[in-house]
């Protein structure tokens, strides 16, 4: 049971109406992340703001699940992490190894995507100050600077919605089962 209300276009307030309408026609339902930011119109606004942004990055759709998939289990977000599975597999064509890989936040094996999920596990740790071998071992794979700030971009996207989940507590779409995750958080403060 979701500890914030979960909106839908006929709940929401009226700011946050059409951008609901629009995304359970995009997606054929209404993941429940988005009724939950619709309780603050101005974060579904920014998420979606900062989606469609993230999406224009040069990082590949395949980069930029690593990102989202490692910063959800670092952060202890099932949702996320089921979401993102889902495109893993349905959009990036990403193996049942690597998607897994990200999951339980171990490298996978295509080196490419290894540094990715390893740059974005240093800037969450680090909160953005990596350490020099860090960026240069992810530039070392083929990146640049562009592509670093790129995965702090993504890293940002997926704090809103980690939290935002981890917050309200929704429960999975039905559409997002198949890709439940039960993991644990990497590290737990309170």
């Amino acid at each position: 049971m979701s500890r914030l209300p979960l909106q839908t276009v006929e709940s929401a307030p009226v700011e946050a109406k059409d951008a609901l309408a629009a995304a359970e026609k995009n997606n054929g339902y209404l993941p429940n992340l988005l009724g939950v930011l619709a309780n603050a119109p101005v974060a579904l606004e920014t998420y979606l703001t900062v989606s469609g942004i993230n999406a224009k990055s040069s990082l590949t759709l395949a980069e930029r699940e690593a990102v989202q998939i490692t910063a959800a289990a670092t952060h202890g977000c099932g949702f996320c992490v089921a979401g993102h599975t889902a495109i893993a597999y349905k959009k990036a064509r990403l193996d049942e190894e690597t998607v897994e890989a990200f999951r339980s936040l171990a490298p996978p094996s295509d080196p490419k995507l290894a540094a990715v999920a390893a740059f974005t596990s240093a800037v969450i740790a680090s909160r953005g100050a990596v350490s020099d071998e860090a960026l240069a071992s992810f530039k070392s794979a083929g990146f640049n600077d562009q592509a670093a700030l790129e995965v702090v971009l993504g890293v940002s996207l997926a704090t809103l919605c980690n939290f935002a989940n981890n917050l309200g507590q929704p429960s999975l779409n039905p559409q997002l089962e198949p890709y439940r995750w039960n993991g644990t958080l990497a590290a737990v403060a309170e």
